[in-house]
């Protein structure tokens, strides 16, 4: 497979228009693509996965490790000629003030070259510099063009005479400014693509720019071979029964995360929004993360649901909530009733409670997991929780200046782990042995 990278300089750069037009426009060309999404976003894969049909993948150092990255990204060969592979944040922005992590940190890992995207305004020469300072700050990144985005052509025309003249960079075009092009967002980023009725016209039209005012025939010759590499990840089949929640109050699911469960037994996904009740036979049930505090409503209608996830919890179903299932496994949220298995109420703010990566201790002795136990985790959420229950994690978070902020969480009630951080297995298999641990033998 050949690959390449959409990076930017900023989060709002421009990466996901760029990322998606390029796709649209390559998969209406007859390509078959394989994509991916640096970083520990839900939101911007699910509208790789809109244009595909199939599942984006997340490369995440910090959580999956250098070997995890690698192993998720062999396995999204398989669907693709060609693989694309789109930023975070700004493209040396990593953990703190340091590059690891970051989006180059991949493009090193994985030798992959990389585009950049820039979403100028009211400058010219200086963005030369600009874009000068992003090619010498780590030449072991192999930055191989530009497109600007957000701007007219008039304008582009000055921006790539001037970059000819004074950066040794190609440009491959632009695209227009267009309101037409806009995605509303809400408090965790974009409105996810499940909930947005006009997203294929916002595509098309997408495709269309990208055809009219992109290279692509040049671009498509930046792209570079790349290896497979060495996958470990995997765990033997035990055959249990296992329930995951999607709809579009949970769709937060790292697909290497789902892959392992798989490998486990069957797994088969619910709507706590529309069924009824969780599937018949389930010994394991994952709740991930999402939107459940947008849809209190609809989740807290369905009686019958919060019912039959309260009634299997309380007789021992080995239960993982992740942030959006920890909030839905509470008493309330916003005062609204949900599943009432956790005694606690969650509450939406208008700030961000706890945001980036961090490290789960286990510090208080529990059924579920060992004390002592330490896992990579990523936390972004604006709600937090009033409960009575014991919380087992501490949580550790460095910051630039070498300061640790701490803060507790973590709820091991049951059979039933739920806490706020985000975990990918694949650097953390032992954590979800562990939970599995809780299935009762009899359903083994």
């Amino acid at each position: 497979m050949k690959s390449l990278i959409i990076a930017s300089d900023s989060s709002g750069g421009g990466k996901t228009t760029v990322t998606l037009g390029l796709m649209k426009a390559l998969k209406n060309r007859g390509f078959h693509l394989s994509t991916y999404k640096v970083g520990p976003d839900y939101i911007d894969p699910a509208f790789h996965k809109h244009i595909t049909g199939w599942d984006s993948r997340n490369l995440d150092i910090f959580l999956m490790g250098e070997a995890g990255v690698k192993a998720s990204y062999s396995r999204g060969v398989k669907h693709g000629a060609l693989g694309i592979i789109e930023g975070v944040m700004g493209l040396y922005d990593g953990k703190g003030i340091d590059t690891e992590y970051s989006t180059a940190h991949v493009a090193k890992v994985l030798n992959i070259p990389v585009i950049l995207v820039l979403s100028p305004k009211a400058q010219s020469t200086t963005l030369c510099a600009e874009i000068n300072g992003i090619l010498n700050f780590d030449r072991k990144v192999k930055i191989a063009g530009v497109i600007l985005n957000n701007i007219g052509e008039s304008y582009y025309k000055l921006l790539k005479a001037a970059i000819e003249k004074h950066c040794s960079i190609e440009v491959f075009g632009f695209i227009p400014k267009d309101d037409k092009l806009s995605i509303k967002s809400r408090h965790l980023g974009l409105i996810q693509s499940s909930e947005i009725q006009d997203l294929n016209e916002k595509i098309d039209y997408l495709s269309e720019l990208f055809e009219k005012y992109v290279d692509i025939d040049s671009l498509l010759k930046i792209f570079k071979d790349t290896n497979t590499f060495k996958d470990d990840y995997h765990l033997d089949d035990i055959g249990i029964n296992i329930a995951v929640a999607k709809d579009k109050a949970f769709s937060f699911y790292y697909k290497e995360n789902i892959e392992l469960l798989e490998e486990l037994g069957n797994v088969t996904y619910f709507s706590p929004m529309k069924d009824k009740a969780i599937p018949e036979n389930t010994d394991f049930l994952y709740l991930g993360g999402g939107y459940p505090e947008v849809f209190s409503k609809e989740l807290s209608e369905n009686k019958e649901m919060l019912q039959s996830i309260k009634t299997a919890l309380d007789s021992g179903l080995c239960c993982y909530g992740e942030c959006g299932g920890l909030m839905y496994l509470c008493n309330t949220i916003d005062n609204v009733p949900m599943v009432n298995f956790l005694k606690g109420k969650a509450y939406l703010t208008n700030r961000l409670q706890n945001f980036g990566y961090a490290k789960v201790c286990i510090k208080e002795e529990n059924k579920i997991l060992p004390k002592g136990m330490e896992i990579n985790c990523h936390e972004f959420h604006k709600s937090y929780i009033e409960s009575e229950e014991k919380k087992i994690y501490e949580i550790m978070k460095e910051s630039y200046d070498g300061k640790i902020k701490c803060w507790n969480c973590g709820y091991a009630k049951g059979n039933t782990l739920a806490a706020y951080a985000h975990i990918h297995f694949f650097s953390n298999i032992n954590f979800l042995k562990e939970i599995i641990k809780r299935i009762p033998q009899n359903n083994l």
